[in-house]
């Protein structure tokens, strides 16, 4: 057994595996806004910009968690980590490095990969397709 047929075999349960964990880490950001939970993050005011973008990241982060809808749910986080990494980071400065917007980018472009390839087996689209 090469490293080669192993990869093919586990890499649907590790698609699984990295949209389970992405979107725990992205859970954070919306759960400290919201409920200071698992660290006091900085408190938004209703209907503001970073209300909604808490909301989208709260409601569409959980449909992730699970993998319903996930390629929808996918794109449509990877446009809004695009939104505030240009509006919240480009602004001061042109490298994420400097601009703290690293983990904007990189959750960005990981939501993209989602969007094309889905959730993997561990998700309610596979339960939700088989009926």
């Amino acid at each position: 057994m090469n490293i080669q047929s192993v990869a093919e075999r586990f890499s649907p349960i590790v698609l699984s595996i990295v949209r389970i964990m992405t979107a725990l880490l992205l859970l954070q950001h919306p759960l400290s806004k919201f409920f200071g939970w698992p660290i006091a993050g900085r408190t938004v005011e209703l209907w503001s910009l970073y209300w909604i973008a808490g909301a989208l990241e709260l409601v569409l982060g959980a449909l992730l968690l699970v993998g319903f809808y996930t390629r929808t749910v996918a794109f449509i986080l990877s446009g809004e980590l695009a939104f505030a990494y240009f509006l919240g980071h480009a602004p001061r400065g042109v490298f994420p490095q400097g601009n703290g917007g690293e983990a904007a980018v990189l959750f960005c472009f990981i939501f993209l990969y989602f969007a094309c390839a889905g959730g993997g087996p561990l998700s309610l689209d596979v339960v939700w397709k088989k009926r």
